[in-house]
Protein backbone atom coordinates (compact mmCIF):
# COMPACT_ATOMS: atom_id res chain seq x y z
CA UNK A 1 0.00 0.00 0.00
CA UNK A 2 0.99 3.60 -0.40
CA UNK A 3 0.51 6.57 1.88
CA UNK A 4 -1.74 9.42 0.79
CA UNK A 5 -1.87 12.70 2.67
CA UNK A 6 -5.30 14.32 2.57
CA UNK A 7 -6.27 17.73 3.88
CA UNK A 8 -9.78 17.86 5.31
CA UNK A 9 -11.75 20.67 6.90
CA UNK A 10 -11.62 20.32 10.68
CA UNK A 11 -15.35 19.62 10.96
CA UNK A 12 -15.14 16.80 8.41
CA UNK A 13 -12.05 15.31 10.07
CA UNK A 14 -13.83 15.22 13.44
CA UNK A 15 -16.90 13.56 11.96
CA UNK A 16 -14.80 10.99 10.09
CA UNK A 17 -12.84 10.16 13.23
CA UNK A 18 -16.02 9.86 15.31
CA UNK A 19 -17.79 7.67 12.78
CA UNK A 20 -14.73 5.48 12.24
CA UNK A 21 -14.44 4.95 15.98
CA UNK A 22 -18.16 4.25 16.27
CA UNK A 23 -17.90 1.63 13.51
CA UNK A 24 -14.74 0.14 15.02
CA UNK A 25 -12.42 1.13 12.18
CA UNK A 26 -9.14 2.95 12.02
CA UNK A 27 -9.55 6.25 10.17
CA UNK A 28 -7.44 4.93 7.29
CA UNK A 29 -9.64 1.83 7.01
CA UNK A 30 -12.77 3.95 7.12
CA UNK A 31 -11.53 6.28 4.38
CA UNK A 32 -10.35 3.37 2.22
CA UNK A 33 -13.77 1.76 2.57
CA UNK A 34 -15.54 5.04 1.74
CA UNK A 35 -13.36 5.53 -1.34
CA UNK A 36 -14.05 1.95 -2.46
CA UNK A 37 -17.80 2.43 -2.08
CA UNK A 38 -17.69 5.67 -4.07
CA UNK A 39 -15.61 4.02 -6.78
CA UNK A 40 -18.10 1.14 -7.01
CA UNK A 41 -20.94 3.62 -7.55
CA UNK A 42 -19.03 5.51 -10.23
CA UNK A 43 -18.03 2.31 -12.02
CA UNK A 44 -21.62 1.09 -11.83
CA UNK A 45 -22.80 4.32 -13.43
CA UNK A 46 -20.16 3.92 -16.15
CA UNK A 47 -21.45 0.38 -16.73
CA UNK A 48 -25.03 1.64 -17.00
CA UNK A 49 -23.96 4.27 -19.53
CA UNK A 50 -22.17 1.56 -21.51
CA UNK A 51 -25.26 -0.67 -21.47
CA UNK A 52 -27.47 2.24 -22.55
CA UNK A 53 -25.15 2.99 -25.47
CA UNK A 54 -25.11 -0.67 -26.46
CA UNK A 55 -28.90 -0.89 -26.21
CA UNK A 56 -29.28 2.21 -28.36
CA UNK A 57 -26.95 0.76 -30.98
CA UNK A 58 -28.73 -2.61 -30.98
CA UNK A 59 -31.34 -3.78 -33.45
CA UNK A 60 -34.71 -5.01 -32.20
CA UNK A 61 -34.75 -7.68 -34.93
CA UNK A 62 -31.46 -9.14 -33.65
CA UNK A 63 -32.80 -9.23 -30.09
CA UNK A 64 -35.99 -10.98 -31.22
CA UNK A 65 -33.97 -13.50 -33.25
CA UNK A 66 -31.76 -14.45 -30.30
CA UNK A 67 -34.67 -14.51 -27.87
CA UNK A 68 -36.58 -16.84 -30.21
CA UNK A 69 -33.63 -19.26 -30.09
CA UNK A 70 -33.96 -19.67 -26.31
CA UNK A 71 -35.81 -22.91 -25.48
CA UNK A 72 -39.25 -22.49 -23.95
CA UNK A 73 -38.60 -24.60 -20.85
CA UNK A 74 -39.40 -24.27 -17.18
CA UNK A 75 -36.46 -23.53 -14.87
CA UNK A 76 -35.00 -26.35 -12.83
CA UNK A 77 -35.98 -26.60 -9.16
CA UNK A 78 -32.69 -24.99 -8.12
CA UNK A 79 -33.35 -21.97 -10.35
CA UNK A 80 -36.95 -21.27 -9.32
CA UNK A 81 -37.62 -18.03 -7.47
CA UNK A 82 -40.89 -19.01 -5.81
Amino acid sequence: MRTLTVQLPESLRKRVEALAQQEGYAVSQFLASAASEKLAVVLSMDSMDYLRREATAGQREDFDKYLAAVPDASPSEADRLD
